[in-house]
């Protein structure tokens, strides 16, 4: 659905170009979550989201979104495998809710397509 398009590679791309953000150290607030549980909370959320808006989507779309959603946070634990489990900053909290919500915007995108 998305995994194999320009668009996915395009936020891989933006991905890498703002690793910074998880190398350098920045205001943690307390009780901040850990940077995957960020990562699952956000995309999660935005995955429900996508079921809610497209009521349209059957159970075997719904499944599909799913599972290249895994992949996608799969691909995100890989790249940032080093720092998952460090609280999270601010800076770094603002960046994963922006790519959670591009990451959206490409499945909206594509079942927009669909249809």
């Amino acid at each position: 659905m998305v995994l194999d398009r320009q668009g996915y590679d395009d936020l891989i791309m933006y991905l890498t170009q703002n690793l910074a953000l998880f190398e350098k150290p920045g205001e943690i607030k307390p009780g901040a979550p850990t940077v995957m549980e960020l990562i699952e909370d956000v995309i999660a959320e935005n995955v429900m989201r996508i079921c809610e808006q497209h009521k349209e989507l059957n159970t075997e779309q719904r499944s599909l979104i799913v599972r290249e959603v895994d992949g996608i946070v799969y691909d995100l634990e890989e790249v940032l495998s080093s720092i998952t489990s460090q609280p999270v900053t601010v800076e770094q909290h603002a960046f994963i809710d922006e790519f959670a919500g591009l990451v959206k915007n490409l499945f909206d995108s594509a079942v927009s397509q669909q249809y």
